[in-house]
C-alpha cells in the first residue's frame, strides 16, 4: 500500500499558517507528500524545505487571483496537487495548511486504509473535526462548523476538489462514497494573533469577493474581534506534539465567558428536532456514507 499526501500553500509566513505542523502531522502515514506551492512574497519555500524529511516534493504553481468567487482558486490549486500524485499511489491524504492530524490517530488511519484497500466501493475516508477558535483552549460548539469531512481519497483522477476545496466529488458531479473512521482532524484556522487574524481575513476574503464587497463589509480595524463568536466549549484534551512549539509561542490572550454562549433560534430549533428524531437535522454532507 502506498500513501501520498497533498496540500497547497502560499504566503505561509505572512499569513501565519501552521503548514510545517500540518505536513509533519501526516508524514508518518505517508510515503510522499506533494506540496503545491503558490508563488509567494515571503519565506514560504524556506519554511517547507526546513522540514527534516526526504518525503516532500514541491510543485511550483501560480495562483489565478482573478478567480474571486466562492474560493474557486483553492479548489484549482488543490486539483493541481492531486493530479501530480504518481499513479502507483493507492490512497491520497489531503491536509489543509491549518489542519493537523494528532499522532494518536496514526494507527487508526493506517488500519483503515489497509482494511478498505481492496473494497472498491469506498472512494474515501471521512474524519471527525474539532475547530479551535480564539486560542488553543476553545473549540467551536455551534452547528455552523462542519462536523465531518473527507480527507483521504483513492488515487482516482476522476475525483476533483469541490467548491472552495473543503471536500471532494467525482465527475461529473457526484458525491463520494465514504467510510467514517474514528479519527479527528484538528483545525487551527481561527487561532492567530488578532492582528495576524485580521490580515488573514482580508487576504482570504479576496478569494471569495470583489474589492468593492470587502470595502463595504469588512470591518475597519487593526485587530480581529474574536468576541463575536456565538458558542464555544473549553478544550479538555491534549494538542498534537507537532503543535507544542507553536503553542508555546502564543503571544496574545483570549478568554471567553461560556455562560454567554448565544445559539441562534434556528440552531436551537434544529437541536430540538434532532433530539426528537435521533439524528442531526439539516447537516451539510458533501458525501454518502457506506
Amino acid at each position: 500500500m502506498k500513501v501520498c499526501g497533498f496540500t497547497i500553500i502560499r504566503n505561509a509566513v505572512k499569513l501565519d499558517y501552521p503548514i510545517v505542523e500540518a505536513i509533519s502531522s501526516i508524514l508518518p502515514v505517508c510515503d510522499e507528500v506533494i506540496v503545491a506551492m503558490g508563488k509567494s512574497d515571503d519565506q514560504t519555500r524556506d519554511l517547507i524545505t526546513s522540514i527534516a524529511t526526504n518525503k516532500i516534493r514541491i510543485l511550483d504553481t501560480v495562483w489565478d487571483d482573478s478567480l474571486r468567487e466562492g474560493g474557486k482558486t483553492l479548489a484549482v490549486e488543490t486539483d493541481k496537487a492531486f493530479q501530480a500524485i504518481p499513479s502507483d499511489a493507492d490512497w491520497c491524504f489531503y491536509i489543509q495548511a491549518d489542519e493537523v492530524l494528532p499522532e494518536k490517530y496514526h494507527a487508526t488511519v493506517l488500519d483503515a486504509m489497509r482494511k478498505h484497500l481492496h473494497d472498491t466501493r469506498i472512494d474515501g475516508l471521512l474524519f471527525n473535526y474539532l475547530h479551535f477558535y480564539g486560542s488553543y483552549d476553545y473549540i467551536g460548539s455551534s452547528w455552523s462548523w462542519y462536523r465531518r469531512e473527507i480527507r483521504i481519497i483513492r488515487n482516482n483522477k476522476s475525483f476533483f476538489s469541490y467548491k472552495d476545496a473543503q471536500g471532494f466529488r467525482k465527475k461529473p458531479n457526484e458525491k463520494l462514497l465514504v467510510k467514517h473512521i474514528d479519527a479527528y482532524i484538528y483545525h487551527y484556522g481561527w487561532v492567530r494573533n488578532p492582528r495576524a487574524m485580521k490580515h488573514k481575513q482580508i487576504e482570504f476574503g479576496k478569494l471569495y469577493n470583489t474589492d468593492e464587497w470587502l470595502e463595504a463589509h469588512v470591518e475597519k480595524a487593526d485587530e480581529f474581534d474574536y468576541g463575536q463568536i456565538d458558542s464555544l466549549e473549553k478544550f479538555e484534551g491534549v494538542h498534537p506534539r507537532v503543535m507544542e512549539d507553536r503553542i508555546k509561542r502564543l503571544n496574545w490572550k483570549f478568554d471567553h465567558d461560556l455562560s454567554k454562549n448565544r445559539l441562534s433560534v434556528r440552531e436551537r430549533l434544529k437541536r430540538f428536532l434532532s433530539m426528537l428524531v435521533g439524528r442531526r437535522v439539516g447537516e451539510y454532507k458533501n458525501y454518502k456514507l457506506i
